[in-house]
């Protein structure tokens, strides 16, 4: 349900004030005309504006929350004929209200909150999914100490992985290791090892590359010219 803005409701409220102020002054009939049809439409749009949340409802919402909030990371999943299964464990949740677990599904996405697990909130998204999925045959299910998502596939095709974007890392890492140059595809390795390595990784390749260089130099190993 959307809601109206305090600040923009009040602007308009102004604008009217100002334009029946105006009314009362104007003598000429084609700016009376003018402005009538103002004030008419400024009437109109502040009656089309959502109403607000009344202030009790909107603090018993933030307060329904409590603690805060988590983003969940860690989940396995696999997959049968029909579904993609997620499966995210969180110790206790079975003892949750079911309205606590709440997720919502599109065509390419979906987001899991749960309110309120020992004092804390829990949420995971997941967005471009790899292939469309039916929302209404999507659901989940709260085992003990885990929350099983099923995401109902449109086509019973098989997914390689969960989303668009894990299919193009997966696509860019192969097209880096995939050259008819060995060497070539050893320094995409190796490249890729010292951009995720800690300073003990990048250490022992920096020794290595330095060791390396000197024996092409030493002649033990022929260089490419």
């Amino acid at each position: 349900m959307y809601t109206c803005d305090p600040l923009f409701l009040n602007q308009l409220q102004k604008d009217l004030e100002e334009v029946k102020e105006l009314l009362t002054s104007a003598t000429r009939k084609r700016v009376r005309d003018v402005l009538v049809a103002e004030k008419q439409k400024l009437e109109l749009e502040i009656k089309n504006q959502p109403l607000p949340k009344p202030k009790d409802v909107a603090e018993e919402e933030k307060s329904s929350l409590g603690g805060y909030t988590v983003k969940i990371n860690n989940y396995g999943w696999d997959q049968s004929d029909k579904f993609v299964k997620i499966y995210i464990s969180l110790n206790g949740v079975q003892k949750l209200p079911a309205e606590n677990v709440q997720v919502n599904f599109t065509e390419r996405s979906f987001d899991l909150l749960v309110k309120n697990l020992n004092g804390k909130n829990y949420t995971m998204t997941f967005n471009n999914l790899l292939k469309p999925i039916s929302v209404e045959g999507s659901s989940r299910k709260i085992k003990t100490d885990m929350i099983l998502v099923m995401c109902k596939k449109k086509r019973e095709e098989k997914w390689d992985c969960l989303t668009q974007v894990e299919k193009e890392s997966k696509e860019k890492e192969k097209a880096a290791y995939d050259t008819t140059d060995p060497s070539e595809g050893l320094m995409n390795i190796l490249k890729k090892m010292y951009a995720e390595g800690d300073d003990e990784m990048k250490r022992t390749i920096n020794k290595a590359w330095v060791e390396s260089r000197e024996k092409q130099y030493k002649g033990d190993i022929p260089m490419d010219i």
